[in-house]
């Protein structure tokens, strides 16, 4: 069984929105159980669990919410170098489009690989005109079908890639 986890901030409810997508597109890979944890309700031992993480946040001047770092800091800090091999990828919503988003996945992603995640991007097109290369993004509430197929595209990718990366199934290799 694959466990995937989808920890997300919000706090106007457009991110959890988002993780509520990539949970949905982690679903449609067999085998694969899912935990949706918000950062305030998540503990160090959903992380552990996981073989796979999709991390979430509101773009906060073009990096990861305060909340977001908190957890990592002060709930995650003890298990630096326990959690090498996972495999990771993130997602952001913002105010506005060019409000950081991708930035932001970028600093989470960075944050992944100091705990030793294994990180990727989505290269091929969720939607016309519409890639994850460094995440999924979405201007507020994720509304548009072009940025919901790119969240559930995310959390799919998530799913085959840590079916592949950890449990060595290769028939769910993207």
């Amino acid at each position: 069984m694959t466990r995937i986890l989808v920890l997300y901030d919000s706090r106007s409810g457009n991110t959890r929105k988002m993780a509520e997508l990539v949970a949905d597109g982690a679903a449609r890979i067999p085998q694969t159980e899912i935990r949706l944890r918000s950062v305030e309700e998540a503990v160090a031992e959903d992380v552990r669990w996981c073989d796979g993480l999709a991390v979430g946040s509101p773009t906060n001047m073009g990096l990861l919410s305060w909340r977001m770092k908190r957890f990592w800091d002060d709930v995650m800090g003890e298990h630096w170098m326990t959690l090498d091999g996972k495999v990771a990828t993130a997602f952001s919503s913002a105010g506005a489009w060019g409000g950081g988003m991708e930035i932001a996945c970028q600093s989470m992603l960075m944050l992944l690989i100091n705990f030793g995640f294994l990180t990727f991007g989505v290269t091929d097109y969720a939607a016309k005109g519409m890639t994850a290369h460094y995440g999924a993004v979405a201007m507020k509430e994720p509304r548009e079908p072009e940025v919901q197929a790119a969240c559930r595209l995310l959390g799919q990718r998530l799913a085959e890639w840590t079916a592949v990366v950890a449990h060595g199934r290769r028939e769910e290799h993207p």
